[in-house]
């Protein structure tokens, strides 16, 4: 049975909702770029030029360490196991919408374990582990670990045996693969699990001794972002075909 933290109100923090709002504005750029790219308006290697693959690494980062502060948050203001499912039902239909969407776009490459797959095998985690504190900043860092080491021996080829199994659709979820498979968007269990936790870490102490910064006032400059923060779900979901559907008509205005 969850209880409230007694530091804690029902209530949403602008703080949190801005950071979350923050990693949309910056991945809505990258995305446009991307859209630009795709479109053939403007000409960028997306899949190996570091100044675009480290800015998705980052935004990734980012949106990830704050749904877990905002999960760790949520079980220190008491949220019920109905409730997180409601939410989480919400986060899997969305992300098979995606799956939808990319297949009539990219056929050859489409989502089928992209960010929302990933947030929503790992919010399930990251629930369970709420209440492991600061061991998860521990953990966060294992989880990461784990990823780069059973690369590197996989790719000295001891366990040449599961090489195959492990690059293979029914298992390259876990993100213990030799090579990125096909696909527009890849968020896998490892190493990404390790930033939320690291997330979940961090609300944990927010929702305890550092509960006084979650109700710092927002500067009026951030509250669009908190505004943006606050609906994250929808507009992830939607501002991808908004800006597409725009490029496409310019596109047949200009023909």
């Amino acid at each position: 049975m969850l209880r409230k933290s007694p530091s804690l109100s029902s209530s949403r923090f602008e703080a949190v909702d801005a950071v979350r709002g923050l990693a949309m504005v910056w991945m809505t750029a990258f995305h446009f770029c991307f859209d630009l790219n795709h479109f053939g308006y403007w000409r960028q290697d997306f899949y190996r030029d570091p100044f675009w693959t480290w800015q998705r690494t980052l935004i990734l980062s980012l949106f990830l360490f704050s749904a877990g502060v905002g999960q760790a948050v949520a079980v220190a203001q008491g949220q019920s196991w109905p409730r997180f499912w409601r939410r989480w039902v919400q986060v899997a239909g969305c992300a098979l919408l995606v799956t939808l969407g990319s297949w009539l776009m990219y056929p050859q490459s489409f989502i089928y374990f992209g960010v929302l797959h990933g947030i929503a095998l790992m919010l399930i985690i990251a629930r369970l582990t709420a209440h492991w504190g600061a061991w998860l900043w521990l953990l966060g860092a294992v989880a990461i670990a784990i990823k780069f080491i059973a690369v590197y021996a996989l790719d000295s080829g001891a366990y040449v045996q599961f090489v195959d199994a492990l690059n293979g659709p029914m298992l390259n979820w876990l993100g213990l693969i030799t090579r990125k498979p096909i696909t527009e968007d890849y968020v896998p269990l490892l190493p990404w699990l390790g930033v939320m936790w690291w997330g979940v870490a961090a609300g944990s102490w927010l929702s305890g001794p550092g509960a006084g910064y979650l109700s710092l006032k927002l500067p009026v400059a951030f509250k669009p972002l908190a505004r943006i923060g606050r609906w994250s779900l929808s507009y992830y979901v939607l501002h991808q075909p908004v800006m597409i559907g725009a490029l496409m008509a310019i596109g047949w205005h200009v023909k």
